[in-house]
């Protein structure tokens, strides 16, 4: 697999993207550290400099214009992620069903994932979310409605929500 990385300017500053050959969507940063996170989820892949596929360009462009459908029109892929099977990929695979605008909990997450009561546990797997904004971990909160554990920080976490109209404590 080659995956190529590129970077898009956005409203919560620059977005670093790692992109298959396909055009799908792998791995979203804030940043720093995306080689590093998708060498961790892809070790055997390739990774090039290019351009951002048309359809993840257009897609996140849409979002930060305030079109909330766009990012199910984002194309991605989890196929051959390292962590892409069992608990961690259902965790990740739940985020792309939470509606803008809505949060739950870490412990509804991990509801969804099919392990109540491991709330702990899908926080660790939303910490290791490869593709951010997109499968929208933003979306997930502490119990008591806390904006916690937001690896682009919780300043970003806080913009993405407001930006999708949720109602914050």
């Amino acid at each position: 697999m080659i995956l190529t990385l590129s970077i898009l300017p956005s409203p919560v500053g620059p977005l670093a993207l790692a992109c298959d050959a396909e055009g799908r969507l792998r791995g979203v940063s804030f940043g720093e550290g995306l080689s590093k996170a998708m060498r961790r989820e892809y070790p055997d892949a390739a990774q090039v400099e290019g351009e951002t596929p048309a359809a993840v360009q257009d897609g996140l462009t849409a979002y930060f214009a305030g079109d909330q459908a766009a990012l199910h029109r984002i194309p991605w892929s989890l196929d051959g992620a390292s962590a892409g099977d069992g608990f961690q990929a259902r965790v990740w695979k739940a985020l792309a069903e939470i509606p803008a605008g809505l949060t739950i909990s870490y412990g509804e997450m991990a509801k969804r994932a099919g392990e109540p009561g491991a709330a702990q546990a899908a926080g660790v797997a939303l910490n290791r979310n490869p593709i951010a904004v997109v499968l929208p971990c933003h979306r997930v909160v502490g119990a008591d409605g806390a904006m916690v554990g937001f690896g682009g920080g919780l300043e970003r976490k806080t913009w993405l929500l407001r930006h999708e109209g949720a109602l914050l404590l």
